[in-house]
Order: structure tokens, then sequence, then C-alpha cells
């Protein structure tokens, strides 16, 4: 399997980035519920030494974003057999704010988890990155992410062109063990299909942002 470079493919694979800390981790997030496929996370005062440009994990979005890097949403995914969904082709496209506000450029707002997100214009979501923190292994049976590589470069791609562009760019499955980190560029395109041979397979998934937003809005943060 071909390396990925972060300029180019959007994605970079970290291997064992976490390893040293990942008992630490899972004990920081052992409170959460492991009965829903994803549980958006605030307010852990455990987790943020990792997220913090100088921790293991803050550092990985911080070579890409420099020192002003900050965590600013937080999602732990945890897809076993129960909860052995699949995901269609997509870019992310909306941000988690303090509080709603009205400013051009920003909408539509919808509400999850009990948190206020909104569709930003496309170019802040060019210069954000996403990291994810693989908690337990994922081989190529266990529904690995797949990205099309390059794809972030494409600006916002509409619904119906998704697919075309999949084709064009092709498809790489990223596998990993417990303890490694991915690092993709926030607009990659992306998807998942169910695992073939169901295990546990947490992840725990920050996006970091390295701005202010105009108008008074303001990050959830995490």
């Amino acid at each position: 399997m071909a390396l990925l470079n972060f300029r180019d493919d959007g994605a970079l694979w970290c291997r064992g980035a976490v390893t040293r800390d990942l008992a630490d981790l899972i004990e920081v997030l052992k409170h959460l519920p492991n009965d829903q496929a994803g549980v958006r996370i605030r307010d852990i005062e455990g987790l943020r030494p990792f997220l913090a440009p100088q921790g293991s994990v803050g550092s990985l979005a911080a070579r890409v974003l420099g020192h002003a890097s900050q965590p600013v949403r937080a999602i732990l995914f945890d897809k076993t057999e129960e909860t052995n969904w699949s995901l269609a082709w997509h870019q992310d496209r909306t941000i988690c704010l303090r509080e709603r506000k009205e400013v051009e450029g920003f909408g539509p707002w919808t509400v999850k988890g009990g948190m206020q997100h909104v569709a930003p214009p496309f170019e802040l979501l060019s210069r954000m990155v996403t990291v994810r923190v693989h908690i337990d292994d994922v081989p190529a049976t266990n529904a690995p992410l797949l990205i099309a590589p390059g794809s972030h470069t494409e600006g916002r791609v509409p619904v119906d062109a998704i697919d075309e562009v999949v084709r064009r760019r092709g498809t790489y499955a990223c596998t990993a063990k417990a303890g490694d980190v991915w690092l993709y560029a926030t607009p990659i395109l992306h998807a998942s299909d169910a695992a073939a041979v169901p295990r546990r397979r947490r992840v725990l998934q920050v996006d970091f942002a390295a701005e202010r937003l105009p108008g008074g809005l303001e990050w959830l943060g995490v």
C-alpha cells in the first residue's frame, strides 16, 4: 500500500503516535456511553492535555496549523457488532460553535447532540485539520475509513459529482493499529463500509482550527 502525504493526498498515517498514551486516553474516555455509534464530546478536563499543541494528539495538528492550533470539535465513534453502520461518500461541512449568530456566509444552522452547528464558508473548512486516533485495531475487515486521496483540493463537491471525483481520485483504505493516528484535511471525501468481520472499533475524531471567527462567532471547543 503506497504511503500518502498530507499536502498532495490530504492524509497522513502517523503510526504509533499515541501508543504510549493510549491506556491513559482510554481511562479518560471510559465514562462515555458505550452503546452509541457516536458521542459528541465536551468539557472532559482530562482530555485537554492530549489535544494541546504540545500533546501527543494536538502536536500532530500543530505540524500543519502551527501553535495557534486548537481543538474545536470531538466525537468518539464506537462501532461494534450491534452498531455496524455504513457511511456514504461525503465531505464534512459543518463546525461546532458556542452560540448561534447570524453572520454572512454561515448557514444553515443545525443542533447535534445539543450543540450548535453551522455550515461555514468552504474556505474555512479548507484551513482545518481532522485527526482520528485509533483506540482499537482497524484491519481491512473492520470498516477502515475510505478516502479519495487529493479530493480535498476539489473545493465543495456537489452531491451529484461525488461519485465521479471518487472514481477519478481513487480509493484508499485507512487501516490502522491501536495507537495509530490518521491526519486528514477536513474537506477530504470519505466513506466507510459496514465491517465484514465486526469487532469493536473505537476512534476519537477531533477537528482542529487555528483562526478566529468573524462577527462575534466563537468555537465551542472541546
